[in-house]
């Protein structure tokens, strides 16, 4: 509401009207009302949610304009403007309005709730240790508290206290500095709420130094829910989400729960601006899985079909090309879908294979085959390979797709009596089997013994 100026008309079907807003202790602020048009004669008034009057004016002096000024509020709570007609319902004049709040500063009484961008001053004494100041944050903010000495031998010192009265952070002198001031930097906030500041001097209420001091707060650039991966933003899988790249802020980051073997699709559209995008999927670690420039047609991104490696967080990057160094900006839209999991049918007493993966196993009148399953991309090129680590095993392998229709199978092609699927290009996304099994031929004894089974996929 602060530097909003806002339009309305007082008549006789609306002979008042009230503007709402959230004001913090200590803060001072003065409201301008400025007739447009009729013959309104105004009252404007401040009143709290108590409906206690704060400030009442009913006589500019000069016209029928009217300014209230340097209204202190006395606590922290929601205000009301009100804008009248002398008279209310039993009066007679109308006309047009424009309202604006301006907040002018705050006090630099202790107690006081500051705003980011404040700038307040005090002084501490024998009689007075310490002062405070109550501020809000949001979870993802990154501040930065100074506490400066003006005059006498003040030796500053600094505490941020949250809400439960736990104190998260506190300095007394700036290392290197050789000054005696104090400074909170960059002090990332957990959740959102009321903080308190408490500027004192070492040994508080047994100190001995004294002296006045300029106290600042502010949040950085890089600060809010969205600009790190530790306040990375909640996504919800299937639902939209809509943000901005700028220079000032390259990149954001969402988080979602993910599990494993679930297939996702991740898309980035532009909706506003120059923006050419980018995006990455990354672990809890912050490692990237996955990233996409332009897969989503022209400047947008797309991750499709991706299968996630296990259960836990991960983390969607939405940046533009070239990210930190890029130069476009504009809006965006995020969205994360899933198709399930893409074993949810999977053949009963069928083991799960990535690519990459080398296991063992044993055939055997038992066990004469043994099933393993995968899921692939089209195109993929593939080797399989099973070899004989002892006994008199013949191994046998054939891959088959999803209904278990066989596509290739091969006995000896390894050494000796191994067997090797050497580069077969996949014909289709989705799940594929391998049968690991031992060659039978007639009037042969079965063979037996364990064997080492690898899938890899070629690159390049």
């Amino acid at each position: 509401m602060f530097g909003i100026t806002a339009s309305g008309a007082i008549n006789d079907d609306a002979p008042r009207a009230a503007y709402e807003f959230d004001g913090g202790r200590g803060e001072v602020i003065t409201v301008t009302l400025d007739i447009t048009d009729g013959d309104l004669d105004p009252i404007l008034t401040v009143i709290d949610d108590e409906g206690n009057p704060l400030a009442v004016r009913d006589d500019g002096g000069a016209g029928r304009n009217l300014r209230l000024e340097y209204v202190r509020l006395p606590r922290s709570a929601r205000y009301y403007v009100i804008v009248g007609r002398f008279g209310y319902g039993l009066g007679t004049t109308s006309g047009s309005y424009e309202l604006r709040i301006s907040r002018e500063g705050v006090s630099f009484a202790s107690g006081s709730a500051l705003r980011y961008g404040d700038t307040v001053y005090n002084a501490i004494t024998d009689m007075t240790p310490q002062v405070y100041y109550s501020f809000r944050a949001a979870r993802g903010d990154a501040i930065t508290i100074r506490m400066q000495r003006v005059s006498g031998d003040l030796d500053a010192f600094l505490q941020v206290v949250n809400n439960q009265g736990v104190v998260i952070a506190e300095n007394d002198d700036v290392i290197g500095s050789g000054s005696l001031d104090a400074q909170i930097i960059a002090l990332a906030i957990e959740d959102d709420g009321m903080y308190a500041i408490v500027a004192s001097r070492f040994g508080q209420a047994a100190g001995r130094s004294r002296g006045s001091f300029v106290l600042t707060l502010e949040t950085a650039a890089q600060s809010g829910l969205g600009t790190t991966a530790q306040f990375a933003i909640p996504l919800t899988v299937g639902t939209p989400m809509d943000g901005e790249i700028t220079n000032d802020r390259p990149a954001l980051f969402f988080e979602f729960e993910g599990r494993r073997d679930e297939l996702i699709t991740i898309t980035m559209s532009r909706a506003g601006g120059s923006l050419d995008t980018f995006v990455a999927l990354a672990d809890t670690n912050i490692a990237e899985l996955i990233t996409d420039d332009d897969g989503g047609g022209g400047q947008n991104s797309a991750i499709r079909d991706y299968v996630l490696p296990r259960d836990g967080r991960y983390i969607v990057i939405a940046t533009r090309y070239q990210r930190a160094e890029g130069v476009t900006e504009g809006r965006f839209t995020l969205t994360v879908t899933s198709a399930g999991n893409i074993f949810e049918s999977l053949v009963e007493g069928a083991f799960r294979l990535s690519y990459g993966s080398t296991i063992t196993g044993r055939i055997d009148d038992e066990a004469p085959e043994i099933l393993y399953a995968f899921y692939g991309n089209e195109s993929d090129a593939i080797t399989i390979s099973m070899s004989r680590a002892d006994g008199d095993l013949d191994p046998l392998i054939t891959l088959l797709n999803a209904d278990l229709v066989p596509l290739v199978s091969d006995d000896d092609s390894g050494n000796g009596q191994d067997a090797r699927i050497e580069r077969y290009t996949l014909p289709a996304t989705g799940v594929y089997y391998i049968r690991a099994a031992r060659f039978s031929g007639d009037n042969e004894l079965p063979t037996r013994g364990n064997f080492i089974l690898v899938l890899a996929r070629l690159t390049g």
